[in-house]
Protein backbone atom coordinates (compact mmCIF):
# COMPACT_ATOMS: atom_id res chain seq x y z
CA UNK A 1 0.00 0.00 0.00
CA UNK A 2 1.17 3.24 -1.20
CA UNK A 3 -0.51 6.46 -0.44
CA UNK A 4 -0.38 9.70 -2.34
CA UNK A 5 2.58 12.12 -1.01
CA UNK A 6 4.51 8.85 -0.19
CA UNK A 7 7.46 7.28 -1.95
CA UNK A 8 8.13 3.72 -2.19
CA UNK A 9 11.71 2.47 -3.09
CA UNK A 10 11.98 -1.29 -4.31
CA UNK A 11 15.62 -2.55 -3.00
CA UNK A 12 17.56 -5.68 -4.06
CA UNK A 13 20.36 -6.92 -6.08
CA UNK A 14 20.79 -6.80 -9.88
CA UNK A 15 18.44 -9.79 -10.59
CA UNK A 16 15.78 -10.00 -7.73
CA UNK A 17 12.66 -9.01 -10.13
CA UNK A 18 12.67 -4.91 -9.26
CA UNK A 19 12.10 -4.13 -12.86
CA UNK A 20 9.88 -6.90 -13.45
CA UNK A 21 7.65 -6.24 -10.61
CA UNK A 22 7.59 -2.39 -11.51
CA UNK A 23 6.72 -3.54 -15.22
CA UNK A 24 3.93 -5.38 -13.95
CA UNK A 25 2.29 -2.88 -11.76
CA UNK A 26 2.61 -0.38 -14.51
CA UNK A 27 0.77 -2.07 -16.61
CA UNK A 28 1.73 0.38 -19.33
CA UNK A 29 -0.82 2.71 -20.96
CA UNK A 30 -2.37 2.13 -24.44
CA UNK A 31 -3.05 6.18 -24.66
CA UNK A 32 -1.26 9.55 -22.80
CA UNK A 33 -0.28 12.29 -25.44
CA UNK A 34 -2.20 15.46 -24.27
CA UNK A 35 -5.24 15.67 -26.00
CA UNK A 36 -6.24 17.39 -29.55
CA UNK A 37 -8.82 19.50 -27.79
CA UNK A 38 -6.50 21.19 -25.34
CA UNK A 39 -5.73 24.47 -26.21
CA UNK A 40 -2.19 24.76 -27.40
CA UNK A 41 -1.63 27.90 -25.14
CA UNK A 42 -2.81 25.77 -21.92
CA UNK A 43 -0.26 22.75 -23.33
CA UNK A 44 2.53 24.88 -23.54
CA UNK A 45 1.87 26.62 -19.94
CA UNK A 46 1.93 22.68 -18.59
CA UNK A 47 5.53 22.10 -20.63
CA UNK A 48 6.86 25.43 -18.91
CA UNK A 49 5.68 24.33 -15.11
CA UNK A 50 6.78 21.02 -15.36
CA UNK A 51 10.27 22.48 -16.98
CA UNK A 52 10.75 24.81 -13.70
CA UNK A 53 9.18 21.76 -11.46
CA UNK A 54 12.20 19.96 -12.71
CA UNK A 55 14.64 22.52 -12.60
CA UNK A 56 15.20 22.51 -16.52
CA UNK A 57 15.42 26.22 -17.29
CA UNK A 58 19.48 26.50 -18.61
CA UNK A 59 18.95 23.41 -21.01
CA UNK A 60 15.40 24.43 -22.22
CA UNK A 61 16.92 24.74 -25.41
CA UNK A 62 19.70 22.53 -25.60
CA UNK A 63 19.70 19.23 -27.92
CA UNK A 64 19.12 16.23 -25.68
CA UNK A 65 22.63 14.65 -28.17
CA UNK A 66 23.55 11.29 -29.14
CA UNK A 67 26.32 9.46 -30.25
CA UNK A 68 27.40 11.86 -32.74
CA UNK A 69 26.32 15.13 -30.52
CA UNK A 70 26.91 16.02 -27.22
CA UNK A 71 24.13 17.17 -25.56
CA UNK A 72 22.73 17.77 -22.03
CA UNK A 73 24.20 16.27 -18.74
CA UNK A 74 23.11 12.52 -17.73
CA UNK A 75 20.90 13.77 -14.66
CA UNK A 76 19.91 16.34 -17.51
CA UNK A 77 18.64 13.44 -19.00
CA UNK A 78 16.92 11.85 -16.25
CA UNK A 79 14.89 14.64 -15.45
CA UNK A 80 13.70 15.11 -19.07
CA UNK A 81 12.80 11.55 -18.92
CA UNK A 82 11.12 12.01 -15.99
CA UNK A 83 9.50 15.21 -17.41
CA UNK A 84 7.87 13.17 -19.96
CA UNK A 85 5.74 10.92 -18.20
CA UNK A 86 4.53 14.20 -15.95
CA UNK A 87 3.10 16.17 -19.18
CA UNK A 88 -0.24 14.12 -18.88
CA UNK A 89 0.24 14.83 -14.74
CA UNK A 90 -0.06 11.58 -13.43
CA UNK A 91 -1.57 10.63 -10.04
CA UNK A 92 1.13 7.36 -9.84
CA UNK A 93 4.43 7.94 -10.93
CA UNK A 94 6.84 4.66 -11.33
CA UNK A 95 10.21 5.16 -12.09
CA UNK A 96 12.93 2.70 -12.81
CA UNK A 97 16.28 3.08 -11.19
CA UNK A 98 16.20 7.00 -11.97
CA UNK A 99 19.54 7.57 -10.55
CA UNK A 100 21.81 4.91 -12.13
CA UNK A 101 24.98 6.18 -13.81
CA UNK A 102 24.78 9.51 -11.39
CA UNK A 103 27.37 10.69 -8.82
CA UNK A 104 26.29 11.11 -5.72
CA UNK A 105 25.40 14.80 -5.51
CA UNK A 106 23.28 14.44 -8.97
CA UNK A 107 21.74 11.87 -7.55
CA UNK A 108 20.73 13.68 -4.79
CA UNK A 109 19.05 16.22 -6.66
CA UNK A 110 17.28 13.94 -8.81
CA UNK A 111 15.56 12.58 -5.69
CA UNK A 112 14.61 16.24 -3.95
CA UNK A 113 12.89 16.60 -7.63
CA UNK A 114 11.11 13.53 -7.31
CA UNK A 115 10.43 14.14 -3.26
CA UNK A 116 8.92 17.18 -4.79
CA UNK A 117 6.54 15.53 -7.16
CA UNK A 118 5.53 13.37 -4.59
CA UNK A 119 5.15 16.47 -1.96
CA UNK A 120 2.26 17.35 -4.52
CA UNK A 121 -0.16 14.80 -3.77
CA UNK A 122 1.21 12.17 -6.27
CA UNK A 123 1.81 8.00 -5.62
CA UNK A 124 5.46 7.71 -6.48
CA UNK A 125 7.05 3.94 -6.68
CA UNK A 126 10.90 3.63 -7.87
CA UNK A 127 13.30 0.74 -8.00
CA UNK A 128 16.71 1.75 -7.13
CA UNK A 129 19.98 -0.43 -6.86
CA UNK A 130 22.36 0.94 -4.07
CA UNK A 131 20.90 4.08 -2.32
CA UNK A 132 23.84 6.08 -0.10
CA UNK A 133 22.28 6.29 3.46
CA UNK A 134 21.43 10.38 2.17
CA UNK A 135 19.09 9.22 -0.51
CA UNK A 136 17.47 6.12 2.05
CA UNK A 137 16.39 8.64 4.34
CA UNK A 138 14.18 10.18 1.86
CA UNK A 139 12.21 7.22 1.39
CA UNK A 140 8.98 6.91 2.87
CA UNK A 141 8.28 3.11 2.53
CA UNK A 142 10.85 0.50 1.48
CA UNK A 143 10.50 -3.17 -0.78
CA UNK A 144 13.07 -5.29 -0.79
CA UNK A 145 13.21 -8.23 -3.10
CA UNK A 146 15.46 -11.31 -2.95
CA UNK A 147 15.25 -13.79 -5.56
CA UNK A 148 11.73 -12.45 -6.99
CA UNK A 149 10.48 -12.95 -3.26
CA UNK A 150 9.52 -9.95 -0.67
CA UNK A 151 12.02 -10.52 2.84
CA UNK A 152 10.53 -6.90 3.59
CA UNK A 153 7.87 -3.97 3.70
CA UNK A 154 7.20 -1.53 5.58
CA UNK A 155 8.79 2.36 6.70
CA UNK A 156 12.13 2.83 5.49
CA UNK A 157 12.71 4.25 9.05
CA UNK A 158 11.95 0.97 10.71
CA UNK A 159 13.55 -1.81 8.67
CA UNK A 160 17.00 -1.89 11.30
CA UNK A 161 14.40 -2.50 13.60
CA UNK A 162 12.58 -5.36 12.12
CA UNK A 163 15.43 -7.26 10.96
CA UNK A 164 16.96 -6.81 14.55
CA UNK A 165 13.44 -8.47 15.82
CA UNK A 166 14.28 -11.54 13.44
CA UNK A 167 17.55 -11.95 14.62
CA UNK A 168 19.83 -10.20 12.70
CA UNK A 169 21.22 -6.89 13.75
CA UNK A 170 24.25 -4.99 13.61
CA UNK A 171 26.42 -3.25 16.42
CA UNK A 172 28.10 -0.77 13.59
CA UNK A 173 26.24 2.33 12.00
CA UNK A 174 26.03 1.54 8.73
CA UNK A 175 23.93 2.30 5.60
CA UNK A 176 21.08 0.92 6.21
CA UNK A 177 20.65 0.04 2.24
CA UNK A 178 23.77 -1.56 2.37
CA UNK A 179 23.11 -3.60 5.53
CA UNK A 180 19.44 -4.35 3.29
CA UNK A 181 21.00 -5.60 0.63
CA UNK A 182 23.42 -7.71 2.04
CA UNK A 183 20.15 -9.75 3.57
CA UNK A 184 18.76 -10.06 0.04
CA UNK A 185 21.94 -11.42 -0.75
CA UNK A 186 21.63 -14.19 1.68
CA UNK A 187 24.55 -12.18 3.70
CA UNK A 188 23.86 -11.47 7.70
CA UNK A 189 25.47 -9.39 9.38
CA UNK A 190 28.27 -9.75 12.08
CA UNK A 191 26.22 -10.05 15.10
CA UNK A 192 23.00 -13.05 14.60
CA UNK A 193 20.96 -13.81 17.59
CA UNK A 194 18.42 -15.91 16.66
CA UNK A 195 16.17 -18.39 18.61
CA UNK A 196 17.53 -21.39 17.34
CA UNK A 197 20.99 -23.24 19.36
CA UNK A 198 23.86 -21.50 17.84
CA UNK A 199 25.13 -24.42 15.92
CA UNK A 200 22.12 -23.89 13.98
CA UNK A 201 22.51 -19.90 13.61
CA UNK A 202 26.11 -20.35 12.05
CA UNK A 203 24.63 -22.66 9.59
CA UNK A 204 21.96 -20.06 8.79
CA UNK A 205 24.47 -17.09 8.37
CA UNK A 206 26.82 -19.31 6.54
CA UNK A 207 24.96 -20.16 3.82
CA UNK A 208 23.12 -17.74 1.84
CA UNK A 209 20.34 -20.04 0.54
CA UNK A 210 19.48 -20.62 4.24
CA UNK A 211 19.37 -16.86 5.14
CA UNK A 212 17.04 -15.75 2.18
CA UNK A 213 14.43 -19.19 3.17
CA UNK A 214 14.88 -17.91 6.67
CA UNK A 215 14.00 -14.23 5.80
CA UNK A 216 11.10 -15.47 3.22
CA UNK A 217 9.59 -17.44 5.90
CA UNK A 218 9.90 -14.05 8.64
CA UNK A 219 8.64 -11.88 6.12
CA UNK A 220 5.28 -14.35 5.16
CA UNK A 221 4.73 -14.71 9.20
CA UNK A 222 5.43 -11.20 10.75
CA UNK A 223 4.41 -9.21 7.82
CA UNK A 224 2.49 -10.62 4.83
CA UNK A 225 -0.11 -12.09 6.92
CA UNK A 226 -0.57 -8.38 8.72
CA UNK A 227 -0.64 -6.57 5.57
CA UNK A 228 -3.42 -9.30 4.16
CA UNK A 229 -5.05 -8.23 7.34
CA UNK A 230 -5.17 -4.48 6.64
CA UNK A 231 -5.98 -4.95 3.17
CA UNK A 232 -8.86 -7.00 3.79
CA UNK A 233 -10.28 -4.58 6.48
CA UNK A 234 -9.56 -1.19 4.39
CA UNK A 235 -12.17 0.34 2.90
CA UNK A 236 -11.44 -0.93 -1.12
CA UNK A 237 -15.58 -0.48 -2.17
CA UNK A 238 -14.39 2.54 -3.89
CA UNK A 239 -11.75 0.23 -5.93
CA UNK A 240 -14.56 -3.20 -6.38
CA UNK A 241 -14.22 -3.87 -10.35
CA UNK A 242 -16.26 -5.67 -12.29
CA UNK A 243 -15.46 -7.77 -15.49
CA UNK A 244 -18.04 -5.34 -17.60
CA UNK A 245 -16.05 -2.04 -16.18
CA UNK A 246 -12.69 -3.25 -16.68
CA UNK A 247 -13.60 -3.89 -20.30
CA UNK A 248 -15.19 -1.17 -20.98
CA UNK A 249 -12.50 1.08 -19.34
CA UNK A 250 -9.85 -1.34 -21.84
CA UNK A 251 -11.75 -0.44 -24.88
CA UNK A 252 -11.84 3.71 -23.64
CA UNK A 253 -8.20 3.19 -22.80
CA UNK A 254 -7.24 2.15 -26.39
CA UNK A 255 -9.04 5.03 -27.67
CA UNK A 256 -6.12 8.00 -28.77
CA UNK A 257 -6.37 11.36 -27.31
CA UNK A 258 -4.65 12.55 -30.34
CA UNK A 259 -5.03 12.07 -34.10
CA UNK A 260 -2.91 9.97 -36.44
CA UNK A 261 -1.99 13.30 -38.04
CA UNK A 262 -0.95 15.05 -35.17
CA UNK A 263 1.88 12.40 -33.93
CA UNK A 264 3.33 12.25 -37.59
CA UNK A 265 3.60 16.03 -37.21
CA UNK A 266 5.00 16.08 -34.32
CA UNK A 267 6.90 13.23 -34.21
CA UNK A 268 8.13 14.31 -37.94
CA UNK A 269 9.41 18.06 -36.53
CA UNK A 270 11.21 16.30 -33.74
CA UNK A 271 12.71 13.85 -36.31
CA UNK A 272 14.08 16.66 -39.00
CA UNK A 273 15.20 18.64 -36.09
CA UNK A 274 17.17 15.83 -34.03
CA UNK A 275 18.58 14.57 -37.28
CA UNK A 276 19.91 17.30 -39.21
CA UNK A 277 23.02 17.15 -37.31
CA UNK A 278 23.54 13.52 -38.29
CA UNK A 279 22.87 13.55 -42.14
CA UNK A 280 24.49 16.71 -42.43
CA UNK A 281 27.87 16.16 -40.40
CA UNK A 282 31.12 17.48 -41.88
CA UNK A 283 32.72 14.44 -42.31
CA UNK A 284 29.72 12.99 -44.08
CA UNK A 285 29.33 15.51 -46.70
CA UNK A 286 33.50 15.61 -46.96
CA UNK A 287 32.84 11.83 -47.64
CA UNK A 288 30.46 11.86 -50.62
CA UNK A 289 31.39 15.18 -52.05
CA UNK A 290 35.30 13.91 -52.01
CA UNK A 291 34.50 10.83 -53.68
CA UNK A 292 32.19 12.60 -56.77
CA UNK A 293 35.06 15.26 -57.62
CA UNK A 294 37.67 12.01 -57.08
CA UNK A 295 35.42 9.93 -59.42
CA UNK A 296 34.84 12.85 -61.83
CA UNK A 297 38.14 13.26 -62.19
CA UNK A 298 38.91 10.00 -62.76
CA UNK A 299 36.39 9.87 -65.59
CA UNK A 300 36.93 12.78 -66.62
CA UNK A 301 35.24 14.00 -69.67
CA UNK A 302 35.20 10.12 -70.97
CA UNK A 303 34.59 10.04 -75.02
CA UNK A 304 31.66 8.27 -76.29
CA UNK A 305 33.95 5.52 -78.02
CA UNK A 306 35.27 4.17 -74.56
CA UNK A 307 32.11 2.25 -74.12
CA UNK A 308 34.16 0.83 -71.80
CA UNK A 309 35.26 3.20 -68.96
CA UNK A 310 31.29 4.63 -69.19
CA UNK A 311 29.67 1.74 -68.16
CA UNK A 312 31.76 1.17 -65.38
CA UNK A 313 31.03 4.69 -64.43
CA UNK A 314 27.49 4.18 -64.48
CA UNK A 315 27.78 0.59 -62.42
CA UNK A 316 29.58 2.84 -60.10
CA UNK A 317 26.55 4.88 -59.67
CA UNK A 318 24.48 1.71 -59.02
CA UNK A 319 26.83 0.30 -56.68
CA UNK A 320 27.83 3.41 -54.09
CA UNK A 321 24.58 4.73 -53.77
CA UNK A 322 23.06 1.08 -53.59
CA UNK A 323 25.34 0.33 -50.38
CA UNK A 324 25.92 3.86 -49.29
CA UNK A 325 23.06 3.98 -47.62
CA UNK A 326 22.19 0.43 -46.51
CA UNK A 327 25.39 0.75 -44.38
CA UNK A 328 23.60 4.23 -42.91
CA UNK A 329 19.67 2.85 -42.21
CA UNK A 330 21.18 -0.81 -40.23
CA UNK A 331 22.01 1.92 -37.64
CA UNK A 332 18.31 3.57 -37.09
CA UNK A 333 16.11 1.39 -35.27
CA UNK A 334 18.63 -0.39 -32.96
CA UNK A 335 20.28 2.91 -31.85
CA UNK A 336 16.74 4.19 -31.21
CA UNK A 337 15.33 1.11 -29.60
CA UNK A 338 15.07 2.15 -25.83
CA UNK A 339 13.38 5.53 -27.04
CA UNK A 340 10.72 3.54 -28.94
CA UNK A 341 10.30 1.33 -26.19
CA UNK A 342 9.93 3.75 -23.85
CA UNK A 343 7.63 5.92 -25.45
CA UNK A 344 5.41 3.33 -27.08
CA UNK A 345 5.01 1.32 -23.97
CA UNK A 346 3.72 5.25 -22.48
CA UNK A 347 1.47 5.42 -25.18
CA UNK A 348 2.67 8.66 -26.61
CA UNK A 349 1.69 7.49 -29.64
CA UNK A 350 0.85 4.94 -32.63
CA UNK A 351 3.83 3.09 -34.28
CA UNK A 352 2.76 3.68 -37.99
CA UNK A 353 2.92 7.10 -37.12
CA UNK A 354 6.63 7.12 -35.48
CA UNK A 355 7.10 4.99 -38.75
CA UNK A 356 6.13 6.66 -41.59
CA UNK A 357 7.36 10.23 -39.91
CA UNK A 358 10.83 8.76 -39.64
CA UNK A 359 10.87 7.50 -43.56
CA UNK A 360 9.65 10.81 -44.77
CA UNK A 361 11.87 13.11 -42.58
CA UNK A 362 14.62 10.67 -43.84
CA UNK A 363 13.62 12.23 -47.32
CA UNK A 364 15.10 15.40 -47.56
CA UNK A 365 18.26 14.59 -45.73
CA UNK A 366 18.98 11.23 -47.52
CA UNK A 367 18.22 12.61 -50.90
CA UNK A 368 20.27 15.70 -50.93
CA UNK A 369 23.78 14.09 -51.11
CA UNK A 370 22.74 11.88 -53.54
CA UNK A 371 21.95 15.01 -55.46
CA UNK A 372 24.65 16.46 -55.30
CA UNK A 373 27.14 13.91 -56.27
CA UNK A 374 25.18 13.18 -58.98
CA UNK A 375 25.22 16.48 -60.00
CA UNK A 376 29.05 16.55 -59.92
CA UNK A 377 30.08 13.11 -60.84
CA UNK A 378 27.40 12.96 -64.41
CA UNK A 379 28.85 16.15 -65.80
CA UNK A 380 32.56 15.34 -64.56
CA UNK A 381 32.48 12.28 -65.94
CA UNK A 382 31.17 13.22 -69.41
CA UNK A 383 28.00 11.04 -69.66
CA UNK A 384 25.06 12.33 -72.17
CA UNK A 385 24.56 15.71 -72.03
CA UNK A 386 20.78 15.87 -72.34
CA UNK A 387 18.78 17.39 -69.77
CA UNK A 388 16.12 14.83 -70.15
CA UNK A 389 18.97 11.69 -69.70
CA UNK A 390 20.59 13.69 -66.27
CA UNK A 391 16.95 14.09 -64.70
CA UNK A 392 16.05 10.57 -65.29
CA UNK A 393 19.34 9.22 -63.72
CA UNK A 394 18.93 11.14 -60.90
CA UNK A 395 15.67 10.09 -60.54
CA UNK A 396 17.05 6.20 -61.01
CA UNK A 397 20.06 7.01 -58.14
CA UNK A 398 17.48 8.35 -56.20
CA UNK A 399 15.21 5.33 -56.27
CA UNK A 400 18.03 3.09 -55.62
CA UNK A 401 18.85 5.51 -52.83
CA UNK A 402 15.46 4.61 -51.43
CA UNK A 403 14.95 1.14 -51.87
CA UNK A 404 18.93 0.57 -49.74
CA UNK A 405 17.90 2.47 -47.28
CA UNK A 406 14.42 0.30 -47.16
CA UNK A 407 16.61 -2.64 -47.00
CA UNK A 408 19.04 -1.61 -44.70
CA UNK A 409 15.74 -0.41 -42.30
CA UNK A 410 14.52 -4.10 -41.93
CA UNK A 411 17.62 -5.32 -41.38
CA UNK A 412 18.22 -3.28 -38.16
CA UNK A 413 14.25 -3.54 -37.14
CA UNK A 414 14.52 -7.40 -37.97
CA UNK A 415 18.02 -7.99 -35.82
CA UNK A 416 17.86 -4.93 -33.41
CA UNK A 417 21.38 -4.97 -32.67
CA UNK A 418 23.67 -3.10 -34.95
CA UNK A 419 26.71 -5.72 -34.94
CA UNK A 420 24.86 -8.59 -36.29
CA UNK A 421 22.76 -6.01 -39.13
CA UNK A 422 26.00 -4.36 -40.13
CA UNK A 423 27.54 -8.23 -40.50
CA UNK A 424 24.27 -9.04 -42.81
CA UNK A 425 24.36 -5.65 -44.50
CA UNK A 426 28.29 -6.53 -45.44
CA UNK A 427 27.37 -10.12 -46.78
CA UNK A 428 24.41 -9.03 -48.55
CA UNK A 429 26.13 -6.39 -50.49
CA UNK A 430 28.90 -8.58 -51.37
CA UNK A 431 26.50 -10.63 -53.28
CA UNK A 432 24.73 -8.17 -54.74
CA UNK A 433 28.14 -6.64 -56.05
CA UNK A 434 29.20 -10.12 -57.52
CA UNK A 435 25.92 -10.68 -59.44
CA UNK A 436 25.00 -7.19 -59.95
CA UNK A 437 26.00 -7.96 -63.96
CA UNK A 438 29.28 -6.39 -64.20
CA UNK A 439 32.04 -8.51 -62.99
CA UNK A 440 30.47 -11.67 -63.63
CA UNK A 441 28.53 -11.89 -66.94
CA UNK A 442 28.20 -15.50 -67.40
CA UNK A 443 26.81 -16.92 -64.19
CA UNK A 444 25.97 -20.61 -63.50
CA UNK A 445 22.34 -21.48 -64.15
CA UNK A 446 21.92 -22.90 -60.92
CA UNK A 447 23.05 -19.90 -59.26
CA UNK A 448 22.23 -17.27 -62.10
CA UNK A 449 18.85 -16.08 -59.57
CA UNK A 450 20.96 -14.48 -57.20
CA UNK A 451 21.16 -11.49 -59.48
CA UNK A 452 17.36 -10.97 -59.42
CA UNK A 453 17.43 -10.58 -55.85
CA UNK A 454 19.97 -7.49 -56.25
CA UNK A 455 18.29 -3.75 -57.24
CA UNK A 456 22.09 -2.75 -58.24
CA UNK A 457 21.22 -4.97 -60.82
CA UNK A 458 18.13 -3.13 -61.77
CA UNK A 459 19.65 0.16 -61.05
CA UNK A 460 22.68 -0.40 -63.43
CA UNK A 461 20.07 -1.85 -66.03
CA UNK A 462 18.21 0.99 -65.81
CA UNK A 463 21.48 3.88 -66.28
CA UNK A 464 22.53 1.92 -68.87
CA UNK A 465 18.83 2.10 -70.64
CA UNK A 466 18.77 5.68 -70.35
CA UNK A 467 22.09 6.06 -71.60
CA UNK A 468 21.81 3.97 -74.49
CA UNK A 469 18.98 2.90 -76.98
CA UNK A 470 19.75 -0.55 -79.22
CA UNK A 471 20.14 1.31 -82.53
CA UNK A 472 23.41 3.69 -81.04
CA UNK A 473 26.29 3.25 -81.90
CA UNK A 474 29.82 3.54 -81.10
CA UNK A 475 33.51 4.07 -82.44
CA UNK A 476 34.87 0.46 -82.08
CA UNK A 477 38.11 0.95 -83.88
CA UNK A 478 39.33 3.74 -85.65
CA UNK A 479 36.25 4.54 -88.40
CA UNK A 480 34.56 1.36 -87.55
CA UNK A 481 31.29 1.79 -85.97
CA UNK A 482 29.56 -1.19 -83.69
CA UNK A 483 26.30 -1.54 -81.97
CA UNK A 484 26.04 -0.75 -78.69
CA UNK A 485 22.99 -3.50 -78.02
CA UNK A 486 25.60 -5.58 -79.40
CA UNK A 487 28.56 -4.88 -77.00
CA UNK A 488 29.64 -7.92 -75.00
CA UNK A 489 29.30 -5.97 -71.56
CA UNK A 490 25.68 -4.54 -72.29
CA UNK A 491 24.63 -7.69 -74.55
CA UNK A 492 24.96 -9.34 -70.74
CA UNK A 493 22.39 -7.65 -68.71
CA UNK A 494 20.23 -6.38 -71.93
CA UNK A 495 18.55 -2.49 -72.35
CA UNK A 496 14.95 -3.90 -73.36
CA UNK A 497 12.03 -4.21 -70.97
CA UNK A 498 13.09 -1.41 -68.49
CA UNK A 499 9.75 -0.55 -66.80
CA UNK A 500 9.58 -4.49 -65.42
CA UNK A 501 12.87 -3.02 -63.81
CA UNK A 502 11.03 -0.14 -62.13
CA UNK A 503 8.32 -2.33 -61.18
CA UNK A 504 10.42 -4.73 -59.33
CA UNK A 505 12.37 -1.77 -57.89
CA UNK A 506 8.90 -0.48 -56.73
CA UNK A 507 8.32 -3.52 -54.93
CA UNK A 508 11.08 -4.03 -53.61
CA UNK A 509 11.01 -0.17 -52.08
CA UNK A 510 7.34 -1.01 -50.55
CA UNK A 511 8.19 -4.69 -49.33
CA UNK A 512 11.32 -3.39 -47.62
CA UNK A 513 10.03 -0.53 -45.40
CA UNK A 514 6.29 -3.35 -45.17
CA UNK A 515 8.88 -5.28 -43.37
CA UNK A 516 10.72 -3.19 -41.18
CA UNK A 517 6.99 -2.17 -39.94
CA UNK A 518 6.16 -5.91 -39.54
CA UNK A 519 9.66 -6.36 -37.45
CA UNK A 520 9.02 -3.46 -35.39
CA UNK A 521 5.56 -4.36 -33.98
CA UNK A 522 7.38 -7.47 -32.21
CA UNK A 523 9.48 -4.97 -30.49
CA UNK A 524 8.51 -4.91 -26.77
Amino acid sequence: MVSPGEILAMLGPSGSGKTTLLTALGGRRLSGKLPKNLPKEEKTRHVENIISELGLDRCRTSMIGGPLFRGVSGGEKKRVSIGQEMLINPSLLLLDEPTSGLDSTTALRILNTVKGLAAGGRTVITTIHQPSSRLYHMFDKVVLLSEGCPIYYGLASTALEYFSSVGFSTSVTVNPADLLLDLANGIGPDSHQGTTDSSSDDNVQQDPASVREFLVSAYDKNIATRLKTELCSSDVSSYSYTKESATRNDAKSRKWCTTWWHQFKILLLRGLRERRFEAFNRLRIFQVLSVAILGGLLWWHTPSSHIDDRIAMLFFFSVFWGFYPLYNAVFTFPQERNMLIKERSSGMYRLSSYFLARTVGDLPLELALPTAFTFIFYWMGGLKADPITFILSLLIVLFSVLVSQGLGLAFGAILMDVKQAATLASVTTMVFLIAGGYYVRHIPPFISWLKYLSYSYYCYRLLLGVQYNEDDFYECEKGVYCRVADYPAIKAVGLSDLWVDVSIMMVMLVGYRLIAYLALQRVR
